[in-house]
């Protein structure tokens, strides 16, 4: 008997660490694509165009459908029965758009390469949220907190490594050969996705177009304005991140009035590095199993501290340590905010929600790199304090949401106290109409 429980328990890991290996295989790839992608973009605009205002444009074209297209992503994801399909088609999709980009841009009409831009956009939510609402359907439960912390690294490697490829590419190959490559990797990834254990959903009512009805694209958002928990983390993460978003305009402002060239570009990779750092800590050693949304309220003012340290001192040394450690306190956050985006989302819904949220944090990320840049002149110091001061009203206006409506919480999960469990939720059917519908749990 102690020999059977002793193969066990070494036979569950290794079931967990396959699907978990299939599934980096897809998202790094994809999201290294993602990353590079916007770097890319630019460098190709500059060599083939010679302009720099083309490629913010391009860019912009790449990431705005990452919150217009999300809640359309999100609700054909959550109706479709073969998910092994659509989400393989969507990254396929993606890197297509990218490597087809690369040939175009030069050689078609402008707004024509902005359209294929803007359709290869439309599918970025499947390579972010999209993702990442599949672990729940992937690994059981017992193995969801340590699986998103990993999640989270992906990003944060992409977000390093992302960015350092399409310059190394663009330098040794060409800008249009690194896009076309970057394309590829998006391809590669949506090839993974056939490894992936998604099992088909049962036919549902209905026809798949029905998806698109406004009831049902409508759902996550009143899913997450009227879920306390939802609510809360979706949007304190969101305004948090206009601080994070401003960090490369400010880092470039620091580096200019220090002197420090290598600034620029080693600050941002410091804060990235830390928040990788803080993501494996975070999947070693979990907080809480229950309750994410309080790891995510916390880690905001982490976030807050370091960051006005930095503002006031003057070594880069110092200021390098203390991004460092700024960026280590993401790590728990954004492997929390998965977990809490999975543990309250209904499972009908679970994707919408998922890419909404990602969506959300995408633009505010881009309006607080837009409106840190406007503010220039205010000098790096003022602007950190800022980027400081975010994080701190993130954290306020999280609590005030989360404790606002505690009626609505419980109801929300399902469970006096608050928590999630198996709980019904309700779906959003081809008529309107809501029906209950049991959230499957491994």
């Amino acid at each position: 008997m102690t020999g059977r429980t002793s193969m066990a328990a070494t036979a569950a890991p290794a079931a967990v660490a396959t699907p978990t290996a299939c599934y980096l295989g897809v998202a790094i790839p994809a999201r290294l694509a993602d990353e590079g992608a916007r770097v890319a973009l630019v460098l190709l605009a500059l060599a083939r165009e010679h302009s720099a205002s083309l490629g913010g444009l391009l860019v912009a074209a790449l990431m705005v459908p990452h919150v217009v297209a999300a809640p359309v992503a999100g609700a054909l994801a959550d109706w479709v029965r073969h998910r092994k399909l659509f989400h393989g088609l969507g990254l396929a999709a993606y890197g297509t758009g990218l490597a087809a980009t690369a040939w175009a841009l030069g050689r078609l009409p402008t707004p024509l390469v902005l359209l294929l831009v803007l359709a290869a956009g439309c599918c970025a939510p499947l390579v972010t949220g999209g993702l990442t609402s599949l672990l729940a359907e992937l690994l059981p439960e017992r193995a969801l907190t340590r699986a998103f912390s990993i999640d989270s690294t992906t990003y944060n490697l992409a977000g390093i490594l992302g960015p350092a490829l399409a310059a190394i590419l663009a330098t040794t190959i060409g800008p249009g050969a690194a896009l076309f490559a970057l394309g590829t990797a998006a391809l590669i990834g949506a090839c993974a996705v056939t490894l992936l254990r998604l099992p088909v959903r049962p036919p549902t009512k209905g026809r798949t177009t029905d998806a698109l009805r406004p009831a049902v694209l409508a759902a996550g958002a009143r899913e997450i304005l009227s879920n306390p928990p939802l609510r809360s983390v979706t949007w304190a993460s969101s305004i948090g991140q206009i601080g994070i978003g401003a960090l490369p305009v400010i880092t470039a402002l620091l580096a200019t009035e220090r002197h420090a060239g290598w600034a620029a570009g080693g600050l941002m990779t410091a804060f990235a590095v830390g928040a990788m750092a803080g993501s494996l800590t975070y999947a070693v050693k979990p907080w809480t199993r229950t309750r994410p949304e309080r790891v995510v309220l916390l880690c905001l003012p982490l976030i807050a501290l370091p960051l006005a340290l930095a503002a006031c001192v003057a070594g880069m040394a110092l200021t390098t340590a203390l991004f460092a450690t700024a960026g280590w306190a993401t790590g728990p956050l954004f492997s929390t905010l998965l977990a809490a985006r999975e543990r309250y989302a209904p499972q009908p819904l679970r994707t919408q929600i998922f890419t909404l949220g990602a969506g959300l944090k995408s633009t505010a990320a881009a309006a607080g790199a837009a409106g840190i840049g406007a503010l220039g002149a205010l000098g790096a110091a003022p602007l950190l304090g800022m980027a400081a001061a975010a994080q701190i009203v993130a954290a306020g206006l999280g609590v005030v949401l989360l404790t606002h409506s505690p009626r609505n919480a419980r109801r929300a999960s399902g469970r006096p106290d608050g928590s999630v469990g198996d709980g019904t939720c309700q779906e959003p059917t081809a008529s309107g109409e809501r029906a209950s519908t049991r959230a499957r749990r491994h």
